[in-house]
């Protein structure tokens, strides 16, 4: 499949909001919540007044439409190591994943992270999500965890 890797449009930063809808892990056999989950205020320090100085974001678009968004940011969210350390967000519509483009979405963005003076990013992951190997095959590692999910760093 052909598809492009670029930066994010600021007006497309509303998109986020689908894509932080879709980078929530539902387990098998679990029904997906309501879409107005993302508006909960643990899940909004993802998306809320994106464009700020540290916020990044590229979009992998496939004829012309964007099918994936990988962004950082420094919040206090669940991935939080401390307040210099961005953390990750991505997600990719469902019938687009498995296909490494979510792999080329985090290198994208951990060269820019790093040729951006940044030393060490993080992410969190429920233990069940299968993105947990993809995080593991770009350089993260587990450098806490709790009975659900595990707190991954990645140093650049």
């Amino acid at each position: 499949m052909e598809y492009q890797i670029r930066e994010i449009r600021q007006e497309e930063y509303e998109i986020l909001d689908e894509f932080l809808y879709e980078a929530i892990f539902i387990p098998e056999g679990v029904e997906a919540p309501q879409k107005s989950i993302i508006k909960q205020p643990e899940l909004q320090v993802y998306v809320s007044d994106f464009g700020k100085k540290d916020d990044c974001c590229f979009v992998a678009e496939v004829d012309g439409k964007i099918m994936g968004a990988v962004w950082t940011r420094i919040m206090n969210d669940y991935g939080h190591i401390d307040d210099t350390v961005p953390s990750f967000a991505i997600s990719l519509y469902k019938n687009f994943r498995g296909q490494g483009i979510g792999t080329a979405l985090m290198e994208e963005m951990l060269a820019l992270l790093k040729e951006r003076g940044y030393k060490k990013a993080s992410l969190s992951v429920q233990k069940d999500n299968y993105a947990y190997r993809m995080y593991l095959k770009v350089g993260f590692t587990v450098v806490d965890e709790n009975d659900e999910e595990y707190i991954m760093v990645c140093d650049l």
